[in-house]
Formats: structure tokens, sequence, C-alpha cells
């Protein structure tokens, strides 16, 4: 195996509380929507594209219109998690080091490009991941922008750690085995391979 790529929300931490806070703060400088967002709302929402996020959220605003106002909620999320970060999974930090000892780690999440990041910076994550990609700088779904990791990379032998049906979807498009986050923020039923704390990984590899 030449390398482990993770899912950030819901794998590696939950941010749902501080993105909801910073996209409120958005709201209320940037638009006239009667909206409150909170952190249950966005767990449902996270693992979605951006595209899929927007419509979700801003349904009564035009396609442009709400695009443009996620921008703007993506900019003040960038920015809020550098000082407000997420709840990193307990042994994360730990995990990675670990495994970065062994093999290469990457991300790849369908997220606003600077998420990332915002994330690895907050939390000091940052010396245990070789490279990430986003949909942000893609605009790809997630399985093709696994694919163009793996090629920028030069990988052949991967798996890929997340947490939703979405993630495994990905994974069986990209010809990527998965494993299960159950920690997470979603359901896969029919995983072959699932963790119950990231920290599993260690006995995996």
């Amino acid at each position: 195996m030449d390398g482990i790529i993770f899912d950030v929300d819901g794998t590696l931490w939950d941010s749902t509380d501080s993105v909801a806070e910073s996209w409120n703060l958005a709201l209320r400088e940037h638009s006239s929507l009667d909206l409150v967002i909170t952190g249950d709302i966005l767990s449902r929402l996270f693992g979605k594209t951006m595209t899929e996020i927007a419509d979700a959220v801003f349904p009564t605003l035009g396609p442009e219109e709400r695009m443009n106002l996620l921008d703007i909620c993506y900019d003040y999320e960038n920015r809020y998690l550098e000082t407000h970060p997420g709840t990193v999974y307990p042994d994360a930090l730990d995990t990675l080091r670990l495994l970065s000892e062994k093999y290469p780690l990457f991300i790849v999440s369908n997220c606003q490009k600077g998420y990332i990041e915002a994330m690895m910076k907050s939390c000091g994550m940052e010396p245990y991941i070789r490279d990430h990609l986003c949909f942000g700088e893609t605009g790809q779904p997630k399985s093709v922008t696994i694919r163009l990791l793996m090629e920028r990379n030069d990988l052949n032998d991967v798996v890929y750690v997340g947490d939703t049906q979405g993630d495994a979807d990905a994974c069986r498009d990209a010809e990527v085995p998965f494993i299960f986050a159950s920690y997470g923020f979603g359901d896969v039923p029919d995983a072959e391979q699932k963790i119950n704390k990231l920290s599993d990984l260690c006995d995996i590899f």
C-alpha cells in the first residue's frame, strides 16, 4: 500500500458548531434571509458538494445568488476556523503521526478551497499530511478528485477513510477500497471494513 486518504468532517474532526457560527455571522452581514444555521443542519450536509449544499440551504435564492452567498459563508468559515477550530477526534493526531511513519497520508474532501488548510493549521496536522485536494479546486465529484490526487502523487494502492455513504460510493466509482469511520456523521450499512475510532487504523495497518 502506498497511501492512506482521509475525509475531513466526521472522520478527522467535527467543526459543525464553529462553521454554523461563522455562517450565521455571514448571513447577518450579507443577506436578509430569516435563517439560522445550526450544527445539526450542517452535520446532515457535510460530505455533499458545495453546489448541493447551496441548493439545500438557500433554496429560495436563484442559482447565481445562492452560490455567491455560499462563497461568502465559506470565506467567513475559513477565517473563523483559524481562531475557533473544530473538535479533533480523540487520538487523531497521535494516529496520524504513527501512520505517517509508515505511509504517506493524504486528504480528499468535498469542501471549499482553503478549508483543509485551515483545519490542518488550527489543529497542528500539517506535518503529517503529504498532499490534499478538494471540490473547491477540482469542481469534480469526490471519485474524480480522489483519482486526480492519486495521479498527482503517483499512487496505485491506497485506501480511503470516510464516514458517509457518499464517501463509500465515491470509492466504488474510483475503484479504491473504503474504510467506514462509524463514529462520524453517516451510516454505511454495507461497509466491508469499519473502524469505531480513528486509532483502530493502527491495528489494521
